[in-house]
């Protein structure tokens, strides 16, 4: 997953191009669709089966070229209910609502039944800004 939203995009070229002040986020939140995302927001998050986003941090950025990923597990498990098929991910700055940060599609999309736990291991959310 690599591609900014647009209101990421503005905030970095705010923060590094400007003089102006950038509130830099604290808090990352992994959201779950089942239509893609883009930019702008768009796709229809997974809004069933007990699902709420999940909290996720990351690594230190990797120089030269500035990749980083999850250093923690990230899981969702659906509960009295389907997410059904879930084929993007997004990283918002709240755990509701916020603001969409990047987004991109699954690697391979992954239907999730009631019971059913999506899990990303240790390094499986990967950023890069090219």
């Amino acid at each position: 997953m690599a591609a900014l939203s647009d209101y990421a995009e503005k905030l970095l070229l705010d923060f590094l191009m400007t003089t102006g002040t950038a509130t830099r986020p604290t808090n990352w939140y992994v959201a779950l669709f089942t239509s893609a995302t883009n930019d702008a927001g768009g796709g229809t998050e997974v809004s069933a089966g007990g699902y709420t986003r999940q909290s996720v941090s990351f690594s230190a950025a990797s120089s030269p070229g500035g990749t980083t990923s999850n250093s923690g597990e990230v899981s969702f498990t659906a509960t009295g209910g389907d997410y059904g098929t879930v084929t993007h991910m997004g990283i918002f700055d709240a755990s509701s609502s916020g603001n969409l940060l990047w987004h991109g599609a699954l690697t391979a999309s992954k239907t999730v039944a009631d019971g059913d736990t999506l899990t990303f291991a240790v390094g499986n959310i990967d950023l890069t800004m090219a």
